[in-house]
């Protein structure tokens, strides 16, 4: 998921520290700590000004680097190294990602009605940033991305192709179709039915738990409680004052990498989508030396907008691409199965609650291609991209009650998740369940965008148009996402030198570049995985930090 840009923030009346935190407004439980920000930081003016906390950004740049070196020397031996990791992982521990993912919703839903929803983000008299209409608008925002470009058409046509081809065992009785649930074979209606919830399923409430879960700790413990922007922070009630210690800098390596291969994971992925668009609409060969060269490209463009500043630079490309998105979106629902898109979509979410307690359910499942080749995967790649989206939405949310925070970041993003869903993935189904088109069941996964939009009008400009939304949701992902490592790389400092977080964009695109050479999308896949089994179980215990948090809050 692509996000705009971390540094659209508003200018707050109330006194800003030196981490650049507003001071809560009323009555608010702060943290008396001795801890200074950046008093573990090495700073230094060379040729470039130098503002780091020594122990996070060493460790955590010189093993990418590491990483990245060993990745590109073994680029043969690797790629069965990560395809052994990706199964393995999914495999044994589909189950563990499936029940974390599943408290992460219950914790949400509990705070909604429990007396804890009444606290306030940034003290009892603190009032919103941003009115209504502006706080959707950027919630809207953060739901959209690279993911949704990728796999709004690609995944529900997968899940509807499989859920037709039912249930297929091998000698051993054991599934190997990749259908949900048990499927639906030859039945259209119900395959079409079972394809949107799993679908929703995937980019619905779930995903958007995990992130109000990071969002909410990070705004309730720097607004309300004084602490650095940091996921350190969130664990202050557990860990007191050794929290700035070395259990700390733990929590915030394991957030540094975490954040970027799951970056990395996504901006891969859309390479590999642009490649493709490209290959398809201009005739240039998809071939890794392209991808490459595109990811560089677009690494470039990046660094200009980091160096350009906020107005000139990613918040302009995030204005664009968001009109070009929503341009999309209803070109599509204008000229493609209007009816069936806006039925669609009322009928989807019926599907998504009645398939939704199965679909959760970790243990008993027979349909593993399933949960452990779609459901595990997403729930590592979302826990991965938590500290970013997190970071940004606790930016924008002060003022909020839990209660309104948490229902307004489950239901809005899960929403609009929906109609794009809907609109994209349920075009798909219908040209071919009505229409009889298999160009886009045919299509390898990285064209099934295109191959939709080759079935509707003026298929040159809209194939154009999705290429353009996803190197421009590159961009901005990286953008963004070098501002939040460089965040927790600094120490909590939100405004550390700029020449650090163009290091960080860099090193975003250079793993990119050595996941998709040493084994494309199954090595995006399993470092996500990887980085986010780790950061999984640091978020479990965080719940707990977080409930002892809001319990010593007063509410209003």
């Amino acid at each position: 998921m692509g996000k705009i840009p971390m540094d659209d923030l508003p200018v707050n009346p109330q006194p800003v520290g030196e981490d650049g935190i507003p001071a809560p407004s009323g009555a608010a439980n702060l943290i008396d700590t001795d801890y200074v920000i950046g008093q573990d930081n090495i700073k230094g003016e060379f040729s470039f000004s130098l503002d780091i906390h020594g122990k996070v950004f060493i460790i955590s740049a010189a093993a990418i680097l590491l990483f990245v070196i060993l990745t590109l020397a073994l680029q043969n031996e690797v790629e069965p190294l990560f395809s052994s990791i990706r199964n393995w992982l999914t495999s044994h521990l589909a189950w563990f990602f499936m029940s974390v993912a599943n408290v992460f919703v219950v914790l949400c839903l509990g705070l909604i009605v429990s007396p804890l929803g009444k606290v306030r983000l940034g003290g009892r008299d603190a009032t919103p940033d941003h009115s209504y209409v502006g706080w959707f608008s950027m919630l809207f925002a953060a739901g959209m991305g690279i993911g949704l470009m990728f796999y709004g058409v690609a995944e529900p046509m997968s899940h509807y192709s499989a859920a037709m081809g039912g249930v297929t065992l091998d000698a051993s009785g054991a599934r190997t179709d990749w259908a949900p649930l048990g499927g639906a074979a030859g039945d259209s209606k119900t395959s079409a039915d079972l394809a949107m919830a799993a679908t929703i399923f995937h980019w619905g409430l779930h995903p958007w738990a995990i992130y109000a879960i990071v969002a909410l700790s990070l705004a309730l413990f720097s607004y309300n409680k004084g602490l650095p922007l940091s996921i350190r922070s969130i664990f202050y009630p557990l860990l007191g004052e050794r929290v700035w210690g070395w259990p700390g800098h733990i929590i915030d390596i394991l957030a540094v990498f975490a954040t970027l291969f799951g970056l990395a994971t996504s901006l891969g992925i859309g390479a590999e989508q642009a490649a493709a668009g490209i290959e398809y609409l201009f005739g240039i060969e998809s071939t890794n030396l392209s991808k490459v060269v595109l990811i560089i490209g677009i690494t470039l463009i990046a660094l200009w907008s980091v160096l350009s500043g906020l107005d000139k630079g990613v918040k302009m490309l995030s204005q664009i691409n968001m009109g070009l998105a929503l341009l999309l979106l209803v070109f599509i629902i204008v000229v493609g199965p209007t009816l069936a898109i806006f039925t669609g979509f009322f009928k989807n979410l019926v599907s998504y609650g009645q398939y939704l307690p199965a679909l959760s359910n970790p243990f008993g499942r027979t349909d593993t291609g399933f949960t452990q080749g779609w459901t595990a995967f997403y729930w590592a790649w979302w826990i991965s991209w938590s500290p970013f989206v997190g970071m940004f939405i606790a930016r924008v949310s002060r003022g909020r009650t839990v209660r309104e925070f948490l229902i307004s970041v489950l239901l809005v993003p899960s929403l609009v998740s929906v109609l794009w869903m809907t609109t994209f993935g349920g075009t798909a189904i219908d040209q071919a369940a009505v229409e009889g088109f298999v160009g886009v069941k045919d299509a390898v996964l990285e064209l099934k965008l295109f191959a939709m939009l080759g079935d509707l009008p003026l298929k040159e400009i809209t194939s154009f148009l999705g290429i353009v939304l996803v190197i421009v949701f590159f961009i901005t992902s990286s953008d963004s996402g070098s501002l939040v490592i460089d965040t927790i790389t600094a120490g909590g400092k939100v405004d550390a030198p700029v020449p650090q977080r163009v290091f960080w964009a860099v090193i975003e695109g250079v793993i990119a570049i050595a996941l998709l050479l040493g084994g494309g999308l199954v090595a995006l896949q399993a470092m996500a995985v990887s980085t986010g089994l780790p950061f999984a179980i640091v978020l479990l215990i965080g719940c707990i930090s977080l409930v002892k948090g809001l319990m010593s809050e007063p509410r209003s």
